[in-house]
């Protein structure tokens, strides 16, 4: 059967592109305009080269044959057919060269001046033209939509599953060449099953925007997994009343968190406090000598040239603010840690732009200086290093709240006491005979992550931002509990990457945070780190109490084994 036509009129979401660069060809089948790199049927590059030579060969042959005019006094007019043929070629290299290099350049300077902070998608909602009716293809089951196909692809679905079964289409181009996020997907899927000869039938394809994900946060999609997601709280924070969403296959999490909460919220609530918040990069740079290297930290250490740094890095930005400049040397390597105020945005593509703005304007007092790449993990970014634990990056939290010893009776089913007692042999003494870094805590980790892939943050930087040090004391004449956690590094934003996916929007809409705050640029990623680090403190009290008081193993195998698990087990 053939399948429906997309309606006339469709909202199609794209990101904002720059000139490519190095004269890269546009997809064909798409209208788009002949370049200058188009001159010859061969590899750009070929192309490059041929013509280059031909200006050099055609310069430096008219040269050498003027210098001997005018050496024999012979008028320059007086021209051979060598000549001719040389002036020709001069002239046609010249405007090849020019065409492709001169427009390339002054298309990239407008299209950068252009840029936003942050790749914003902008909304297209011209009509598409209705194709006309084309035979039926033979489809197979799992593909259900279909959309106009450019005159370079088949017309039907089973030949372009045939063509990148074969290896005819590169299967990353089938979005770009249908114009169809969820016909591609489909296509892309039956042509993995055909070459691995699995059906991955639990995994859905259809019920998701595919198109939503284009160019920003997957490629090559063949579905998408389920996750559940519960919900903890009232969390009392800072006199709000929060609920939290969490993102989990572990059972018992969300009931302990949820419990956590609830012994927060009978103890009068929690207070937090962002006391430092600055996203970093590191570029690493290579010098001929290491005096060489020095003598740029020197430069970039001192204050008297911050403000000019300032104002360079700002040039791609609007939101970026350049905080400081560390810097570190390993013979003539020259690490440079730059950290800036990013927004509501975690901040990562932004201060990588403005750390390449300043590299280009260092690059005209120090030539000699070879930028090997633009992170050197002194950043530190998805790994555990020392620098983020005690320089911070991103949002540094302290969140702390006092149980009273009622509710640590009552609702936790333990003693201020043991769980003091308890915190100082677990998360302090055995976290430091375990070589931690960073991790003197229960499980951290564990709402981290959560609450990460429920709003839609980047689960690797789960890594450095779970580094969290549990405090816990006796207070109040040693009746009462004192509990904080101090996280040094929580990297969260409100814009971009997948918070603006439907599932991700709306779990951040639950917690009043969802995109940026006009008002306050940076207040909504600064408050969504007070809540990460809010819902840790619940999850490490609950936990540290469960262990306590002996009660962490029956919990589990209440709630982390389902009957059907233990049914299964009796029979055996």
């Amino acid at each position: 059967p053939t399948s429906p036509a997309p309606p006339p009129a469709m909202a199609v979401e794209v990101r904002r592109a720059t000139a490519p660069r190095g004269g890269a060809r546009p997809a064909e089948g798409r209208g788009a305009r002949v370049q200058a790199g188009d001159a010859l049927p061969l590899p750009i590059r070929h192309t490059n080269l041929i013509f280059s030579a031909l200006f050099a060969a055609s310069l430096a042959y008219l040269m050498r044959r003027w210098r001997e005019k005018i050496r024999s006094s012979t008028p320059l007019h007086v021209v051979g057919l060598t000549e001719i043929f040389a002036i020709c070629g001069l002239v046609a290299s010249l405007i090849y060269l020019l065409s492709f290099f001169g427009i390339a350049f002054v298309q990239s300077v407008v299209s950068n001046s252009d840029d936003e902070d942050e790749d914003f998608l902008i909304a297209s909602a011209q009509p598409q033209p209705k194709p006309a009716p084309a035979p039926a293809p033979a489809q197979c089951a799992l593909l259900q939509s279909a959309g106009p196909a450019p005159e370079v692809m088949p017309e039907g679905d089973e030949e372009i599953v045939a063509d990148v079964v074969a290896g005819k289409i590169p299967s990353y181009v089938l979005e770009t060449r249908l114009g169809d996020c969820r016909r591609a997907a489909g296509i892309r899927r039956e042509s993995l099953r055909r070459i691995t000869g699995r059906e991955i039938n639990g995994l859905p394809l259809d019920g998701f925007d595919y198109a939503s994900i284009l160019g920003q946060c997957c490629e090559m999609p063949v579905g998408y997994v389920q996750l559940p997601v519960g919900v903890v709280g009232p969390l009392l924070l800072d006199g709000r009343r929060l609920y939290v969403p969490m993102a989990t296959t572990e059972g018992c999490l969300v009931a302990s968190t949820n419990r956590g909460c609830k012994a927060i919220a009978e103890s009068g609530g929690a207070s937090s406090v962002v006391f430092r918040d600055g996203m970093s990069r590191a570029p690493v740079a290579r010098f001929p000598t290491a005096r060489r290297a020095a003598e740029l930290m020197r430069f970039l250490e001192n204050p008297d040239n911050f403000d000019t740094l300032s104002v360079v890095f700002s040039r791609s930005t609007r939101f970026g603010r350049l905080q400081g400049v560390k810097c570190a040397l390993a013979g003539r390597n020259l690490y440079m840690r730059f950290t800036c105020s990013t927004g509501d945005a975690m901040g990562m593509n932004m201060i990588s732009k403005g750390v390449q703005h300043v590299l280009d304007y260092l690059e005209e007092d120090f030539p000699d200086m070879d930028v090997v790449s633009i992170s050197g993990n002194f950043c530190s970014d998805k790994k555990s290093a020392a620098v983020n634990w005690i320089e911070g990056r991103g949002k540094s939290v302290v969140c702390e709240a006092i149980i009273r010893e009622e509710v640590v009776e009552k609702v936790l089913k333990t003693n201020v006491q043991s769980l003091v007692e308890l915190n100082v042999i677990k998360n302090l003494a055995g976290s430091a005979v375990a070589g931690a870094l960073g991790g003197f805590n229960a499980h951290a980790s564990n709402i981290v992550s959560a609450i990460f892939i429920a709003t839609g943050q980047d689960p690797a930087q789960n890594v450095e931002s779970s580094q969290c040090i549990t405090m816990l004391e006796a207070v109040n004449g040693g009746r009462d509990l004192h509990i904080s956690v101090t996280m040094p590094s929580i990297e969260v934003g409100t814009v971009g990457g997948g918070t603006q996916l439907a599932s991700q929007s709306a779990c951040l809409d639950l917690l009043g945070v969802k995109g940026a705050n006009r008002e306050s640029p940076g207040s909504n990623a600064r408050l969504l780190a007070t809540v990460v680090a809010g819902a840790v403190l619940a999850g490490e009290l609950s936990l540290i109490s469960a262990q306590a008081a002996g009660h962490l193993v029956q919990s589990h195998m209440k709630y982390n084994r389902s009957r059907k698990d233990m049914s299964n087990a009796a029979a055996c």
